[in-house]
């Protein structure tokens, strides 16, 4: 692992994938590696995505699959929401350990001291902490999440 980059480990777990006939886990990657692509020739000049840049992208892959997975479910599709949830969770293999609320919660409560020392306080200092907890957060909680405990801990 050690030097490997990111996408190089996708694309090793890809070839083990297809050699294994696991479909879900070969579609899945071949999906989320074009998605890595697409990011690298979006720009002006093609270029290779940085380790954090592919985490980005598996992270926004990840979520697209969540919000898939609640759709089929809401709409009865039983059997496609666990298709996206069952690739979502290969994703997650990916991604850096999720904070759990409590966690979460301390990093904001941090944040908002830190933005309140600043002179950062009330709703106004929504902007303040966010950009103080998103370095903190780094990838392993989802923006929605972050930004409302954020306003939680700046409502109490």
């Amino acid at each position: 692992m050690w030097g490997m980059t990111l996408k190089k480990q996708l694309q090793e777990d890809l070839t083990a994938a297809i050699k294994a006939r696991d479909e879900l886990r070969s579609s899945t990657l071949r999906l989320t590696l074009t998605a890595v692509t697409n990011a690298e020739v979006a720009g002006t000049e093609a270029r290779e995505l940085s380790d954090d840049e592919v985490l980005k992208v598996i992270t926004r892959e990840a979520k697209k699959r969540r919000e898939a997975a609640d759709a089929f479910a809401q709409a009865g599709r039983a059997d496609s929401a666990a298709r996206e949830q069952a690739e979502g969770e290969v994703l997650a293999g990916y991604l850096p350990q999720q904070l759990g609320d409590d966690e979460l919660t301390a990093l904001v409560a941090e944040a908002v001291r830190e933005a309140a020392a600043a002179g950062a306080e009330g709703p106004r200092a929504m902007g303040a902490v966010m950009k103080i907890v998103n370095p903190k957060v780094a990838g392993r909680a989802e923006g929605g999440r972050v930004a409302a405990a954020v306003k939680r801990a700046l409502a109490g």
